[in-house]
């Protein structure tokens, strides 16, 4: 169940996914009195400030120190709260990464993780605030959870699955408004990918808001006649192998889409399955060995070919590859 006119972009609500973080918070707050937030200065930012609003005496402002908040996170873990630690994907697990290895991952602890601003799609604030290694960083890690939803309705998903199940998480999301095509019915579950579109000629695999560059790509490739799967792989780890390995066994092609380093990354994630078990021809879609720069957001997706035309291309070049 997708948004009515899925693929009119200008009829589609607007919200930054950085906003279902804000209000998944605040709906765990209210069913979980161990739930705790902290924050490194910057509330506002990352919407943890709406859950300070509601209960402040569960909200702990660390500062500019995400080393220290990790150390905190952990103590608060077990004693039996649920802390979501809440600042920049290049400070958490940028900064912290060390903190986040010993302290988190390998006490497999119950700290929720969270990097907000993550991609290019940043904009003006430029490479040093652009994370685009996030995900590489911590699906390495044992133990830890990895998520990248697609709008912000998927983000306020992720967030109360985070609080809810047992273990570490790292959860990534955006700054800018992007569009919201899923709805309160789409299906969520963490470890589950989602086909949102049926194709036989080849399958996009994307995570994050490139999952809807994804489905306008897929809506301009079947007026050229070319039927292509979309699949929206918020789960980077666990990683939904069967639905992978479906993918290459029925559409013979793939091409993953990130706004991510694609060393490491989606891309990566989806060939290590795909050389295992069913290898087929794969184009990868993502920031391509480089850092981010300053620019207008839609201006750098398009700079760092992450938009809907660069897919198209992607799916183009993979099919001719089949053979």
């Amino acid at each position: 169940m997708l948004a009515k006119n899925l693929y009119q972009k200008e009829k589609l609500e607007q919200k930054p996914t950085r906003d279902g973080y804000g209000l998944g918070l605040v709906e765990l707050g209210k069913e979980n009195k161990d739930i705790v937030v902290l924050g490194a200065d910057l509330t506002s930012s990352t919407r943890c400030n709406w859950f300070q609003d509601e209960f402040p005496e569960r909200f702990i402002q660390c500062g500019i120190a995400e080393q220290n908040m990790i150390g905190v996170a952990t103590g608060l873990a077990l004693t039996g709260k649920i802390p979501f630690v809440s600042t920049y994907s290049v400070f958490c697990p940028g900064r912290n990464w060390d903190q986040i290895r010993i302290s988190v991952a390998y006490n497999n602890v119950n700290v929720k993780m969270t990097g907000a601003h993550a991609g290019v799609s940043v904009g003006a604030d430029g490479a040093t605030h652009q994370g685009l290694e996030d995900i590489a960083l911590t699906r390495c890690l044992p133990n830890i959870t990895v998520l990248a939803p697609c709008d912000a309705i998927e983000t306020q998903k992720a967030t109360l699955a985070a609080g809810r199940m047992k273990g570490p998480v790292y959860l990534r999301f955006a700054r800018e408004p992007t569009p919201v095509f899923t709805t309160k019915r789409t299906s969520f579950r963490i470890g589950q990918a989602e086909v949102l579109r049926k194709g036989k000629d080849a399958s996009i695999i994307a995570c994050g808001p490139i999952v809807y560059e994804a489905l306008l790509a897929a809506e301009e490739l079947s007026e050229q006649g070319i039927s292509v799967r979309v699949i929206n792989n918020h789960t980077i780890k666990p990683i939904d192998e069967e639905e992978i390995i479906k993918a290459a066994e029925q559409t013979g092609a793939i091409v993953t889409g990130e706004d991510h380093q694609v060393m490491g990354g989606l891309g990566s994630a989806v060939a290590e399955v795909l050389s295992k078990n069913e290898p087929v021809p794969i184009e990868m879609i993502g920031v391509q060995n480089r850092f981010g720069e300053s620019g207008e957001p839609e201006e750098l997706m398009e700079e760092f070919g992450l938009v809907a035309k660069n897919i198209k291309e992607a799916v183009i070049r993979v099919i001719k590859r089949k053979g």
